[in-house]
């Protein structure tokens, strides 16, 4: 998973001028930063939440849609969909304008399809996840999403089910790799062999744990759905 999968790296063999390269330096490295934090550390915390689902639907809706007040809705808003946004600009950027590697073998390829792939789909899954449980009942309805509503599409509507299973497992892979990328690649702080060989067994792990706890959240969702019955 840790591997190099592309080089993130303009074609050297056209010149470019050194003030653009400057910004897409600077440009580069704070796409990285906005991934890891805050935007990675919150829907890992997100994710975690999402196991209230087993204790009750009350606590779930305190853990998952409570806010305070508006003042707490606005800043989640400007610290978290803010930089959301900056870094899909700069990765779709990235995705257009970056060179492959040299081809390494099957596996390596496989990686590569696999991490466009997944960005893809996670860029699909934020948008339509973010306007049904975000954007619609809050601002279209006046209130949160109800765990009910939520349940019950996860319980009785099997493409739901298979949507939300599909997301966190992007989710997963994409946060894993990410920590490897920021690390790397990014900033540059884990640069030897055996550095980048043990970053690579915790990015393994934080894709196992994280895909643990939302598939567990999710089909904690499910479970709950049965109480409520098929939606009217």
């Amino acid at each position: 998973m840790a591997l190099p999968l592309t080089s993130d790296q303009l074609d050297r063999s056209v010149p470019v001028p050194e003030r653009t390269e400057a910004r897409d330096f600077i440009l580069a490295r704070l796409g990285s930063l906005f991934a890891f934090a805050p935007v990675g550390v919150w829907t890992a915390v997100h994710l975690w939440n999402q196991l209230a689902a087993w204790r009750s639907p009350q606590a779930w809706e305190n853990s998952v849609t409570g806010h305070g007040s508006g003042a707490s809705t606005a800043l989640v808003f400007l610290l978290v969909l803010g930089p959301l946004l900056w870094h899909t600009v700069w990765g779709i950027a990235r995705m257009l304008r970056s060179q492959p590697k040299p081809l390494q073998g099957g596996f390596s390829n496989l990686r590569y399809v696999v991490q466009r792939l997944s960005a893809l789909g996670l860029l699909l899954f934020l948008g339509a996840h973010l306007y049904l449980a975000w954007f619609e009942p809050r601002f279209l309805h006046g209130r949160p999403e109800p765990f009910a509503a939520l349940a019950q599409e996860m319980r009785f509507n099997a493409p739901t089910l298979l949507v939300y299973l599909l997301g966190v497992l992007a989710i997963a892979y994409h946060l894993a790799n990410g920590l490897w990328s920021f690390l790397t690649m990014g900033w540059g702080i884990t640069v030897s062999k055996s550095g980048m060989a043990w970053l690579e067994r915790v990015s393994i792990l934080l894709f196992v744990v994280l895909l643990a706890i939302g598939w567990c959240a999710v089909y904690g969702l499910y479970r709950g759905g049965e109480a409520f019955g098929p939606p009217a």
